[in-house]
């Protein structure tokens, strides 16, 4: 694995197709105005609000290190990570970040950028083995999911309780968040239902038509994005259940305003800006050879009404 790879020329295409696009310093047609040699590729997990502000966040902070950026989407599918990836290995950039699909699958992608000496550098998650990748930009996301649970077992104090759960999409970043949840939620409280909404609000919304039929007498709901919740909150308050509390994630301006409306009783701010711009400083650097932290923890805010000023900019502007 080559990680002083500033000096490489990179390979560009000449057209760029419908899943690959380059961005960065670039004008109107694609094209690079950039007079650096460094090339970073980005392959995004999927298509939600996270997703989006996390790419912008690369995009712009590739800009203020004078780096070229290629980007994919894989679409919540496994097999098109493996591909987007096989794609930017073709371009020989600098290094690859990725927002992984599934966690299973990020074996196989690394070995592959490996031995094509692409450095990977990750975002949300890390491997167990850190010697095979670059670097990443991590999320503590069973820290996320129990500092959700924390809040429902005070407000519950020593009653008992039922809980929904509307869940991501299985395999990667829901699986862990689900299960910081459902470890750190009181005896008191009892799951009675875990579907995966599948980060689609569409999809949400029907599971939780669903929940709130089967458990009339549910009290609270953990949602594992706010794009869901929304959808959720608008479910449960169709069926006459605007007593059932949120609790989710993001801490996007919307999330935040859901909170400080009542609509949401908690979220964790989980900055998709802090997280690409931690991400791209943070593999510029380390290509460098300069002292950063190969492994970053990006830091999580619970959001209440009450410390609504704490949460950190989700979004670049």
């Amino acid at each position: 694995m080559r990680f002083s790879a500033r000096s490489r020329s990179a390979l560009f295409a000449t057209a760029v197709t419908s899943t690959l696009v380059l961005s960065g310093c670039g004008d109107d047609n694609g094209s690079s105005s950039s007079s650096g040699d460094l090339t970073l590729g980005f392959v995004n997990g999927g298509d939600t609000s996270f997703h989006t502000c996390l790419q912008k966040a690369v995009e712009e902070t590739a800009k203020t290190e004078g780096a070229k950026v290629y980007t994919a989407n894989s679409h919540q599918n496994a097999g098109t990570e493996l591909s987007n990836i096989e794609d930017m290995i073709s371009r020989n950039v600098s290094a690859l970040i990725v927002q992984t699909v599934n966690v299973d699958s990020l074996k196989g992608d690394i070995a592959k950028a490996k031995a094509s000496g692409i450095p990977i550098y990750l975002t949300s998650v890390a491997t167990s083995d850190v010697d095979d990748i670059l670097g990443a930009a991590v999320v503590d996301l069973k820290k996320l999911g129990s500092l959700d649970a924390g809040w429902i077992a005070k407000d519950a104090g020593g009653k008992d309780v039922k809980v929904g759960i509307v869940a991501g999409a299985p395999g990667a970043a829901s699986d862990l968040m689900v299960g910081g949840f459902k470890g750190a939620l009181p005896a008191n409280a009892k799951v009675v239902a875990n579907q995966p909404g599948m980060f689609n609000p569409a999809k949400a919304q029907d599971v939780a038509e669903n929940m709130i039929e089967a458990h009339p007498d549910l009290d609270y709901a953990f949602v594992a994005n706010e794009d869901m919740a929304f959808a959720v909150r608008k479910a449960f308050d169709a069926a006459g259940k605007k007593n059932v509390k949120i609790v989710t994630a993001n801490g996007t301006d919307e999330g935040l305003a859901a909170v400080k409306s009542g609509d949401f009783s908690a979220t964790v701010a989980n900055s998709a800006k802090t997280i690409g711009d931690t991400a791209v400083t943070n593999a510029v650097g380390l290509l460098d050879n300069k002292k950063v932290d190969k492994i970053a923890n990006i830091p999580l805010v619970l959001v209440t009404k009450d410390n609504l000023g704490d949460a950190p900019q989700y979004c670049p502007k």
